[in-house]
């Protein structure tokens, strides 16, 4: 199994949730962050006094599939979250070395 880890423009967030929901995808997590991409336009922009620079606040997109259906993830992700910019954001492959559910022991 393989983590996904991405790092996108707010605005592409719902067009590239559909495209791997579409496609079967599940086990996605959306988390708002304050990061340092290219804002896409001032409005995008704003200063971190935590950080002290200047921030956008992106989506990282997390998600578990098989290790034979990465490259589709990953595609359906950099299509999706383009944003006309040569650089919209980052995609991340990590192994899982271990998954183990939450729940009742006995199912």
């Amino acid at each position: 199994m393989k983590e996904i880890k991405a790092f996108i423009h707010s605005n592409r967030v719902a067009d590239v949730v559909r495209a791997l929901k579409d496609a079967g995808f599940q086990n996605l997590s959306v988390i708002d962050v304050k990061g340092m991409l290219k804002a896409l336009d001032t409005w995008e922009q704003n200063y971190s006094v935590e950080v002290g620079e200047k921030v956008i606040t992106e989506a990282k997109l997390e998600l578990v599939c098989e290790d034979g259906r990465v490259d589709e993830a990953v595609r359906l992700i950099r299509e999706n979250g383009r944003t006309g910019q040569p650089l919209a954001g980052w995609v991340y492959v990590s192994d899982i070395i271990r998954a183990v559910p939450i729940g009742n022991e006995d199912g």
